[in-house]
C-alpha cells in the first residue's frame, strides 16, 4: 500500500508544528486556493489537498496514527483504492479499547455492533470588507468535506451486500490475550476493531462509505462580527460514521481594515486631526460616523490625544445586542515647515505665553 502524501509538506509546515501552527498555514492556503475567489487550473485541486492534510493534522489521534504510517491510500478522504477488506472506518486510538480483566468467557463476549460516529467539525475561512463586518451580508462559501456514499448508502459494501460479523473476534472488535483470569484485549487484528468486515467494498467508494467532495454554501454572516469570529452552521460538518450524526461547520470571518476605524473591542476608534488655533480657543469639527457625519464640540484648551465618545454609534455587538461606541481622538496637527507669517505670529504668541510648563515636573523630580 501506498502511503498517503506528504501532509506537513502540503502545509508547508514541519513535523514538530504546532496546532496553532498548522492552523495558520491551513487558513493561509485555504484562502489563497479556494475555488470561490481563485479561478486558475488546479487552485481546486489543492484546495482539496490542503483540505484533507488539515483534516488530518489538526486531529490529534488522526496525526498520531499518520506519523506511525497507520493511515494510507484509500483509507483517507479521497477514497483512492480499498486498503483491505477491513478498511471501512476510523476507529480512533487504541485507549479507546478497554482491558479485560476477569474476563473468564476467553474472549467470546456478547456480539456488539460497533457504534455510531459523529462527523468531525469543519473549519473555513471567508473574507470580508469592513463594511461587511459592520452591516452583514450573505457570502459563498466552499467547503471540502465528506459526504456518505450515495451508491452503498454509507455502509461501504456493494449494493446488495452487507458488511458480516468479523470471523475472528465474533463482532466484539477485540482478541483477547492472557490465561487464567486475566487477560488483556486489544484491536481485532482482522477487523481493527469494527467488528465487521468487508467482503465485496463498495466500488465507488473502495469501502469507505464516505467521499471526500465540495459543497457550497450561502452563509448570512450578521452584522457586528470581528476579525476571528467563529459562525457555527449546525450539521454542515462531515458525515457521521455508521449512521452518527454529522459534524458542524465553523465559519471563521477575516475583516478587511478601514482606512478610517480602528477596532477597539465592542468599540471603534477615529483619530481627528485638529489644528492647534482649534485646540487653543475651541471650535465644532465635523468627523465621520457609520452613517455619514456629525459635529462634535472641541473644548479651548484640548490637548493633544484628549478622546470624545460619542455612545451607540458603533458596530453592532455580536450576540448581545445594542451597538458599540466611536471613540474620537484629537491630535493636534503641528506643521514641519512655517511661513514667514506663521513664524512671525508664533514669535508674538511666544511674547505673551511665555513661562516654563516644565517647571514642576523639574522640581518634583529633584525633591525625589
Amino acid at each position: 500500500m501506498a502511503r498517503n502524501p506528504d501532509y506537513y509538506n502540503v502545509l508547508g509546515v514541519d513535523k514538530k508544528a504546532s496546532q496553532d501552527d498548522i492552523k495558520k498555514a491551513y487558513r493561509k492556503l485555504a484562502r489563497q486556493y479556494h475555488p470561490d475567489t481563485n479561478k486558475d487550473s488546479g487552485a481546486e485541486e489543492r484546495f482539496k489537498q490542503v483540505s484533507e492534510a488539515y483534516d488530518v493534522l489538526s486531529d490529534p489521534e488522526k496525526r498520531k496514527k499518520y506519523d506511525r504510517g497507520g493511515l494510507f491510500a484509500g483509507a483517507g478522504p479521497f477514497g483512492g483504492a480499498a486498503g483491505g477488506a477491513g478498511g471501512a472506518a476510523d476507529f480512533g486510538s487504541f485507549s479507546d479499547i478497554l482491558s479485560g480483566i476477569f474476563n473468564a468467557g476467553g474472549g467470546r463476549g456478547t456480539r456488539t455492533r460497533p457504534a455510531p460516529e459523529r462527523g468531525h467539525d469543519l473549519e473555513t475561512t471567508v473574507s470580508l470588507s469592513f463594511e461587511q463586518s459592520v452591516r452583514g451580508a450573505q457570502v459563498p462559501v466552499t467547503v471540502a468535506t465528506q459526504a456518505p456514499c450515495n451508491t452503498c448508502r454509507g455502509t461501504g459494501a456493494r449494493p446488495g451486500t452487507s458488511p458480516v460479523v468479523c470471523p475472528v473476534c465474533q463482532g466484539r472488535g477485540v482478541e483477547s490475550e492472557g490465561q487464567g483470569l486475566f487477560s488483556i484485549t486489544r484491536p481485532c487484528s482482522r477487523c481493527g476493531g469494527a467488528g465487521t468486515v468487508i467482503e465485496d467494498p463498495c466500488p465507488t467508494c473502495s469501502g469507505q462509505g464516505r467521499l471526500r467532495e465540495l459543497k457550497k454554501y450561502r452563509v448570512n454572516i450578521p452584522a457586528g462580527v470581528k476579525e476571528g469570529s467563529r459562525i457555527r452552521l449546525a450539521g454542515k460538518g462531515e458525515a457521521g460514521l455508521r449512521g452518527g450524526p454529522p459534524g458542524d461547520l465553523y465559519v471563521v470571518t477575516h475583516v478587511a481594515e478601514s482606512p478610517v476605524f480602528r477596532r477597539r473591542g465592542d468599540n471603534l476608534e477615529v483619530e481627528v486631526p485638529i489644528t492647534l488655533v482649534e485646540a487653543l480657543r475651541g471650535a465644532d469639527v465635523e468627523v465621520p460616523t457609520l452613517h455619514g457625519t456629525k459635529k462634535l464640540r472641541v473644548p479651548g484648551g484640548t490637548k493633544h490625544g484628549t478622546v470624545q465618545r460619542l455612545r451607540g454609534e458603533g458596530p453592532p455587538v455580536l450576540g448581545g445586542g445594542g451597538r458599540g461606541d466611536i471613540h474620537y481622538r484629537f491630535t493636534i496637527d503641528v506643521p514641519r515647515e512655517l511661513s514667514p507669517e506663521q513664524q512671525q505670529a508664533v514669535d508674538s504668541l511666544s511674547k505673551v505665553m511665555n513661562g516654563n510648563p516644565r517647571e514642576q515636573l523639574l522640581r518634583a523630580a529633584a525633591r525625589s
